[in-house]
């Protein structure tokens, strides 16, 4: 556990001193080590805590007041950091001046990174990758704690954040241009993933989506960057097309999210988002292990078909029937809240 007493003065007045995280992870990656961000903040109230990672999901983060500020980590700032030469810009350096503690989570088996960093004035420096052998924690949220010798007990149980008044009216305002009415059942539906091996093949998703009108729920679906050809898959095997969200911002993303009855979403950085916000989410897993990667919280339902038998991820690309992902329509609903005569839940 950690346990610091960290501080400075200059001639009698406080310098405002910085906790450095840096995450290169992708979207659902960065909402899984949440809590050891928040723990952290916690733990060093008189710090400001700095995230070090991609630009969408730290502005979220700092809108959410999770963190006090952040530096992109596509930016002009951080590029060195990451090249061969571990070079550090003026910029960074400018904010290493001021850091008690640097918490990155990335590989450094030759120790060069840390070096680095205390070379820079760095005054502890906690460095290790979540995918580290030597972590015993089974859940990856649960393994950014471990990093910083904590566990999920002596953690903040709290798992969701609140959603700032200001999203939530850009949400709001976001459907109205749509003709959107917040007051009736909204479902956001994500078809995609990271990968098309952790989707429901287009026919169920379809039916899904069928289903959910059929008994006067209004599906969002929401299309990503990478999500076109998924939904556009699924969308051909509908008779009435639901309304495509395509291309939120991240942050306009969180206030849509904020406005629906529930989600449904495969093992995504999206499924995570909606979960971290509050919004009874329904998590579709197939190959990937929700004991593992799943989002926590009593508001969030984890559904699957069989159990996977693939023994690799090449065997789950290889694997053509995947029945870890034959979710029945009929238990999906259900977990919304929702019945129907399970004739009229299969796939035709």
């Amino acid at each position: 556990m950690l346990i610091w007493v960290l501080g400075h003065s200059v001639f009698g007045k406080s310098v405002e001193r910085t906790i450095l995280i840096i995450h290169p992870g992708a979207l659902g990656d960065v909402l899984l080590a949440v809590p050891a961000i928040r723990n952290l903040s916690v733990k060093f109230p008189q710090h400001e805590t700095v995230l070090m990672a991609a630009a969408a999901v730290s502005r979220l983060l700092s809108e959410c007041g999770l963190i006090d500020d952040w530096i992109p980590l596509e930016g002009q700032a951080c590029l060195g950091l990451f090249s061969e030469t571990l070079s550090i810009s003026e910029e960074l350096q400018s904010w290493l001046n001021r850091c008690d503690l640097a918490v990155v989570w990335m590989e450094d088996t030759d120790g060069t990174r840390g070096s680095l960093f205390q070379d820079l004035g760095v005054a502890r420096v906690q460095i290790q990758s979540p995918f580290s052998p030597e972590l015993r924690a089974r859940h990856q949220s649960n393994r950014f704690l471990e990093t910083l010798g904590e566990t999920a007990e002596d953690a903040s149980l709290k798992r969701t954040v609140q959603v700032p008044p200001h999203l939530l009216e850009r949400g709001k305002d976001y459907l109205a241009t749509l003709r959107i009415s917040c007051d009736q059942s909204l479902a956001l539906v994500h078809p995609g993933s990271g990968s098309i091996h952790k989707c429901l093949e287009p026919r169920r998703m379809a039916l899904l989506i069928e289903q959910l009108w059929r008994r006067g729920v209004c599906p969002l679906v929401l299309e990503g960057p990478a999500d076109q050809d998924t939904v556009g898959h699924a969308l051909q095997f509908v008779s009435k097309p639901p309304i495509v969200l395509r291309d939120l911002d991240l942050s306009q993303l969180a206030g849509v999210l904020a406005q629906g009855t529930f989600s449904i979403g495969h093992d995504s950085g999206v499924t995570h988002l909606s979960a971290l916000l509050g919004v009874p989410t329904i998590a579709l897993f197939g190959p990937t292990d929700p004991q593992r990667w799943a989002p926590q919280g009593s508001h969030v339902t984890i559904l699957r078909g069989s159990p996977c038998i693939c023994e690799s991820w090449e065997a789950v690309k290889k694997c053509k029937e995947k029945p870890c992902l034959q979710v029945p329509i009929k238990e999906i609903l259900m977990a919304s809240g929702l019945v129907i005569e399970e004739e009229q839940c299969k796939p035709s």
